[in-house]
């Protein structure tokens, strides 16, 4: 259920009404913004009518949420979430996603296979525009006997294309064993197949 209070409402109504949520049984997601503020109920609201909460003065609306992505909802979390990739790091250009300003474009090779193709392939997408630079270091194939990408070695060229160029990094990541070398990486893929891959 998601509880929207009216514009303006105290932090001290705020924090309240969350303790009485509390006192159901319930947890919250709070989401504040400029002036209004989305409280999330989460937990089985099932027996819970809406209506009772509009009786109280600071509740703007109430409403059932029956979608299982409600944490991903405008509704329930109305704010753009916006992302820093490669901020900080001496000679990597930052590069801002989900500002609603620009649209940065994400481009590379499918996979790494030389350090003279990812090379040529950074500088040619820097001067072309792009703001990331993305190739595959894994490569999840069909067939075990298909080119599988260079691993650890296609980490350390993409580490050394970032370096020349001063675009941050991205590329697939396909087991958890594999995290510890992503060291260098700024934005981590999670490929199509390995959606399904829960531990990932």
């Amino acid at each position: 259920m998601i509880i929207v209070l009216k514009k303006n409402t105290a932090k001290s109504d705020v924090d309240s009404f969350v303790g009485d949520v509390r006192k159901m049984g319930l947890d919250v997601h709070i989401s504040t913004g400029v002036d209004k503020t989305v409280i999330g109920l989460l937990g089985d609201t099932s027996k819970l009518d809406p209506e009772d909460f509009l009786a109280k003065d600071i509740v703007e609306s109430a409403e059932r949420v029956s979608a299982p992505y409600k944490m991903a909802s405008r509704s329930f979390h109305p704010q753009n979430t916006v992302v820093t990739i490669g901020g900080g790091q001496s000679g990597v250009n930052s590069c801002t996603i989900g500002d609603g300003k620009t649209v940065p474009l994400i481009a590379g090779p499918c996979s790494v296979e030389s350090e003279q193709q990812i090379m040529d392939a950074a500088r040619a997408v820097k001067k072309a525009g792009a703001r990331i630079l993305r190739g595959g270091a894994y490569k999840p194939r069909t067939s075990p006997y298909s080119f599988q990408g260079m691993g650890v070695e296609g980490l350390k060229l993409l580490s050394a294309a970032k370096k020349e160029t001063g675009l941050p990094i991205c590329t697939e990541l396909m087991a958890i064993s594999e995290l510890k070398y992503f060291d260098d990486v700024d934005l981590i893929q999670i490929g199509a197949r390995n959606f399904q891959n829960f531990d990932l």
